[in-house]
């Protein structure tokens, strides 16, 4: 089974899917593999992996084969540019990041990894990227033209252009580590317009938060930080599960 066809079915049977994303520049392949066990073991659907920077070549690769020995869950590459590619992972967020002023990010990047993405044999999965404020390092790195956290029509506006051109999910970014999430006003406007799979990650940091992204409409809930931070990582990550089911 597809990594796409699976979320589908996670998503129809309980209500919204939750990826734990892992950085590779953040800690050793050891310590990733901990957080990989503890996050299938609390029920995560997926494991991310990739970061704003440093997360290519040999610390990706070791990384992979670190989460690949204590997991049966699908790894899906996060990648900041095309080296951010490897061949042990399972599938990529191949994406174009819509609102980027730089078209190395708009483009360029997916033209110079898309060779490696199909001689590794890696599902793409086809995303519609957006940045909203404040945006984090992500967007900093991605050159962003931050969407305004009360402009929730700019938001659909850009999903709706992905959509159009073919990309099956949409990714609204807060930024890692962010003050503050996507707004419920924005997630909600943006899976009315059309949204297939909507993607919400960036600021997410309690229970409460995820709840309200997934009763918004976020039909995967990504997070990354608040799982680095705690020294009880499957506790965290099973609240994000528990509440983000129906």
């Amino acid at each position: 089974m597809s990594t796409e066809q699976y979320l589908d079915d996670v998503i129809k049977r309980d209500g919204a899917a939750h990826l734990t994303l892992i950085d590779p520049d953040a800690g050793s392949p050891s310590v990733a593999s901990g957080i990989a066990e503890a996050a299938t073991k609390a029920g995560s659907s997926a494991i991310m992996v990739g970061g704003s920077v440093g997360a290519s070549g040999d610390v990706l690769d070791e990384t992979l084969r670190a989460i690949k020995e204590v997991t049966d869950l699908p790894t899906i590459l996060f990648p900041a540019s095309a080296s951010g590619i490897s061949r042990y992972a399972d599938s990529i967020f191949f994406m174009s990041l819509l609102n980027s002023r730089d078209v190395g990010y708009l483009i360029t990047n997916q033209m110079i990894g898309a060779k490696t993405v199909l001689d590794y044999g890696i599902e793409p999965i086809p995303m519609a990227y957006i940045i909203v404020e404040p945006g984090g390092t992500a967007g900093w790195v991605g050159d962003a033209k931050l969407i305004p956290r009360e402009k929730p029509e700019l938001a659909v506006a850009y999903s709706l252009a992905g959509k159009f051109l073919g990309m099956r999910y949409t990714y609204l970014e807060a930024g890692s580590g962010a003050s503050d999430p996507v707004p419920p006003e924005m997630i909600r406007a943006v899976k009315r317009a059309g949204c297939e799979t909507l993607v919400v990650g960036g600021g997410i940091r309690s229970a409460k938060s995820a709840r309200a992204a997934a009763e918004a409409g976020a039909d995967i809930i990504v997070t990354g930080t608040a799982v680095e931070e705690t020294s009880e990582i499957q506790r965290t990550i099973t609240e994000f599960v528990n509440a983000i089911k129906k």
